[in-house]
């Protein structure tokens, strides 16, 4: 079994380490937040990203056969124009999820 001074500086080293680790994200960030081309993708990743990801989802989409991807169509119908209508990321999602759900669990069930 080790002993205790063993112990202390295998916690220490491990403390230092981790706490090296968290800080330095923020320590190579702090330089880049005055640059022109971070202050671009902050504006224009979270657009991006949400059009991979529904274009990501809707890549298999069923369009020739029945029911033709209309929850899915319906569910993106609903998300865009609550979003459109209130500006709100989480009501637009919940929204959207709703109508897919009652959808596709209802209507369109098999």
């Amino acid at each position: 079994m080790p002993d205790t001074p063993y112990i202390w500086a295998a916690v220490l080293i491990c403390t230092a380490i981790t706490w090296a680790l968290r800080a330095l994200p923020f320590a190579a960030l702090a330089p880049l937040r005055s640059s022109d081309t971070v202050h671009h993708l902050g504006d224009h990743m979270p657009v991006g990203s949400m059009v991979i990801l529904t274009v990501y989802t809707l890549r298999d989409l069923p369009l020739a056969t029945a029911p033709y991807g209309l929850p899915a169509i319906a569910a993106l119908t609903a998300t865009a124009a609550l979003h459109l209508w209130q500006r709100k990321a989480v009501l637009s999602i919940l929204g959207g999820t709703a109508v897919h759900v009652a959808l596709a669990s209802t209507v369109f069930a098999h």
